[in-house]
């Protein structure tokens, strides 16, 4: 995060002179358009716009205004409606029961870990069957109807050492894929019931907290606060060992981008999920529309889900790829391992490699954020 901050702090405009100045608003479509080609892994080039403020055409308006008044209302009863059950399920069936604690005690801090996915039995069998199910109905009720899932010919996609040959092949120790929504989240708890890496707040939101302790997800803060404090990679890190050994703990799922694309690209790997030497399964997300992306780029969360339920239809079609066995040389050699899964998701997805990363897309929104505030000031004048 800190060399992010550096990198966005040492190319600051240098002075009024450098800077174009936008007179008109053509100038400023064009700034947009300019922006838009330069940081193309993050811009959205669906019907509803940069930022998902338009402009609309007639009939465009017209459906959005059937849609709020029939389908928004229905789609978010039914969507709380699932929340508030799984929220029950996780709470009645974890009653009389110790969450796992895999971290040490903090002075005046909680644990550092904290989840019930380790919990076994059949009160687990049941948190993860109900989480599996009603996740899937949610992508449902959200438009989600049908989720096509392509696997590729293992020969044409396993790594050298053909280690898929094997009898007993290696469990993976992580899922890794592209991240281009929220919504991947969604698919992923119904495919497979993962963990997820999420910050130590999330723990302590209402329904949502239970949710993810039952996921087992690994809570994580970005500053040290003690000698013994492992740090996000450390902890992600022994998850990921303890996933590849034991076939009762919950896989973990990465996504090594750090951030979200537009859906047509793919970021340089961070080096997390890769740093344990374990076999990965690679799983590509791609979100084919005609209308309104679903993408999560440069629009806010709330009128993305406002513009999302007012799609009678949405899809969503997966590649999942065969396990991932890492050579000697790629267990050696964490940024070469990642590369190299990074290329074949490529290529296999049919997706755009970009080193851009998330301080790029930072740059972007805030330059973005001040052209459109200039555009405002055109309309308002006009006016």
């Amino acid at each position: 995060m800190e060399s992010e901050l550096k990198d966005m702090n040492s190319n600051p405009p240098t002075s009024k002179e450098e800077r174009p100045l936008l007179k008109s608003e053509s100038d400023v479509s064009a700034a947009i358009e300019e922006l838009d080609k330069k940081f193309a892994p993050y811009a959205r080039t669906d019907l509803y716009g940069t930022m998902g403020l338009g402009p609309f055409p007639a009939a465009e308006k017209a459906k959005l205004a059937v849609a709020m008044v029939t389908l928004v209302p229905v789609r978010f009863i039914l969507a709380m409606t699932i929340l508030l059950l799984y929220y029950l399920v996780c709470r009645v069936f974890t009653l009389f029961s110790s969450p796992y604690r895999g971290g040490e005690e903090e002075e005046e801090e909680e644990v550092v870990q904290e989840d019930y996915a380790h919990m076994g039995g059949w009160r687990r069998t049941v948190i993860v069957r109900c989480g599996r199910f009603l996740s899937r109905v949610l992508l449902f009720v959200f438009g989600f109807y049908w989720i096509p899932e392509s696997c590729p010919d293992p020969e044409t996609t396993s790594s050298e050492e053909g280690e898929t040959d094997k009898e007993e092949p290696e469990r993976p120790g992580v899922i890794v894929s592209n991240h281009v929504s929220y919504l991947d989240i969604l698919y992923h708890m119904s495919a497979s019931f993962p963990s997820f890496v999420a910050k130590r707040s999330v723990g302590k939101l209402p329904l949502v907290g239970l949710i993810s302790k039952c996921l087992g997800c690994v809570y994580v803060q970005r500053e040290a606060k003690s000698p013994d404090f492992k740090g996000v990679s450390g902890t992600v890190n022994e998850r990921v060992r303890e996933a590849h050994k034991n076939k009762s703990a919950p896989t973990i799922m990465l996504f090594p981008e750090g951030t979200t694309t537009n859906g047509d690209y793919l970021l340089t790997f961070k080096t997390g999920a890769f740093l344990a030497g374990t076999p990965v399964l690679p799983v590509i997300l791609k979100y084919p529309y005609e209308r309104f992306s679903a993408a999560w780029d440069t629009i806010s969360g709330a009128r993305h889900v406002l513009f999302l339920l007012c799609q009678f239809v949405n899809h969503l079609e997966v590649i999942r790829l065969p396990v991932y066995y890492p050579s000697q040389e790629e267990k050696d050699n964490p940024k070469l391992y990642a590369s190299n899964v990074r290329k074949l998701m490529a290529s296999e997805g049919n997706l755009i490699l970009s080193d851009l990363g998330l301080g790029d897309k930072r740059i972007y929104h805030a330059t973005l954020n001040g052209n459109l505030s200039q555009l405002r000031v055109f309309h308002q004048k006009e006016e």
